[in-house]
Parts: structure tokens; sequence; C-alpha cells
């Protein structure tokens, strides 16, 4: 009567076991074992990584970023080959993963298209933090070069945030990635001036100023006969650092130097001419 209650006899049970239990213990304790030493040598693979980029100089922010993708896709591979030992059709799902990766790649092409401009600035580096550049429209000194954007603070202290993809796309000009500047000014004078004077006295004041490089040799020289003025074309070079103050000061200091020379500064001027005519 008790064996005829009974659900599984003893051969039942011993061809379950090993017809079930013991391959399906194997593929999952060889699953478990492929994950975690897949792991280890992911883990020891990236730490090869990242000496050599170390040694390579590379930007930080670039080498976190490559290798947080190289680690996604050696894991990648470490689960797909752990679930293919269990069985699991992994040939489905890689295709499932790249139809999911396409449709996401369609619906997120700016911010991808923002993602490569990113790696390529941070590869080839047009600028570094602290460096002031012109890019995109738009002028300040980066602060900070993210995957998908950069960050400018302007010269009035606002910040700007702008997408990599228009920064990489267009002309960049970078005005700290030399160590020295020409400073380009414009003076004029009238035309009843004395010419010679005023050239003496401009290479006067750029041989007083000491912020200005003796190597390029600065230029004075007349670079125009304009409608009421006869115009110099003033050069100094200057360390990068001195552009702006030497500009200032050079300006202010011309006006001060004329007016005591008693060298013109031309201005625009109107002459009004009335005519009285006869009343009938």
């Amino acid at each position: 009567m008790e064996e005829k209650l009974s659900l599984f006899s003893a051969s039942d049970v011993e061809r379950y076991i090993n017809d079930y239990a013991i391959p399906w213990g194997i593929n999952i304790a060889m699953a478990i074992a492929i994950y975690v030493i897949g792991r280890i040598v992911v883990g020891f693979l990236l730490s090869i990584f990242r000496r050599v980029m170390s040694k390579s100089k590379y930007d930080d922010m670039l080498v976190d970023f490559l290798e947080a993708i190289l680690s996604a896709i050696l894991m990648l591979f470490v689960i797909v080959a752990s679930l293919d030992q269990l069985g699991v059709d992994t040939t489905s799902l890689v295709a499932i993963l790249g139809a999911a990766g396409l449709a996401i790649g369609l619906s997120l092409q700016d911010s991808l298209k923002n993602f490569a401009a990113g790696v390529m600035l941070l590869v080839f580096k047009p600028f570094k933090a602290g460096d002031f550049v012109e890019a995109a429209g738009t002028a300040g000194s980066i602060k900070k070069i993210g995957i998908f954007t950069t960050t400018m603070n302007t010269p009035d202290n606002k910040e700007i945030i702008v997408p990599n993809g228009n920064v990489y796309s267009g002309n960049i000009t970078n005005y700290s990635a030399k160590d020295t500047r020409r400073v380009d000014m414009v003076v004029g004078i009238g035309y009843d001036a004395d010419l010679l004077k005023a050239k003496q006295v401009l290479q006067e004041m750029i041989a007083a100023d000491d912020r200005i490089l003796a190597e390029p040799a600065p230029t004075v020289a007349v670079s125009e006969l304009a409608d009421s003025s006869v115009n110099f074309v003033v050069r100094p070079w200057v360390n990068a650092a001195d552009f702006w103050a030497v500009k200032f000061d050079f300006t202010e200091q011309v006006k001060l130097r004329f007016d005591k020379e008693g060298i013109s500064i031309p201005f625009p001027q109107m002459d009004v001419h009335l005519h009285k005519e006869d009343s009938e």
C-alpha cells in the first residue's frame, strides 16, 4: 500500500539525480567558476591597462572613462560565457543586445556625437583646463572637459556649458597655447603732426617698458594714410600673461605722452556751414 502511495520509486529518484540534478549542478558550478575567474582576469587586465595608460601621460579623466568602457565590454563577455555554460541561447541574447544598442544609438545621435567629440578632445588635447580659448561662438577659460560637455568661465565670471560636438566641429583658438603673444595696436596722428617725432616717441615708450620682449623685435611702422589721420601699427611681443596689462597701459601712456609732446591725435569732426538766403 505504501509503495502505491509513493510518488517516486528509488530508481526514479536515482534516474532524476543522474539525468538532471548532477548535470545541472555541474553546469551551475562551472558557470559560477567562469564568472568568478572571469572577474579576476578582468581586474588583472584593467590593472595592466591603467599602468600602461599612466605611463603614456594621458588625462586621468580619459583613462577612467576608457577603463570603464573596457570593464563593461570584458564583463559582458564573462556574463555571456557564464550563461552559455548554463545552456542559455547566447546567440539570441547577443542579437537582442545588438538591436537594443542600435535603437539606443539612433535615439541618442546627438549625445553620441558629443561623447565621441569629448573623447577626441581628451585624446588630442587642443586645450587643457585653465587655457583661455575661443570656440563654439564663445570665449572663456576652460574649467572642465567632460565626456559630453565642456565648461568655460567668461572673463566676467559667467559659466558656459558647451556641447563637445559644437566645440570640436568648429575652429578652436587657444590664446594660452604659446608662452608669448604679439600686442597689435593702431595709433593715429594728425596730418599736421611731426611723423618722425611720433615714431621716435613710440619707440622710446616700447624701450622703457620692461614687460615688452626684445625678441622678437617690436614693430613700429606707418601702415595707412587714412582720411583724417596717419596710422602707425605698434606690435610689441610680450609674455602671454602680460598681454592685456601691456595693451591697456600702453594705450593710456600714448595719450599722455602725445599730449606732453604736442602730437595731435585726430578725432572725427563735422563742419557745419550756414548759408543765409536773401528774403524776397
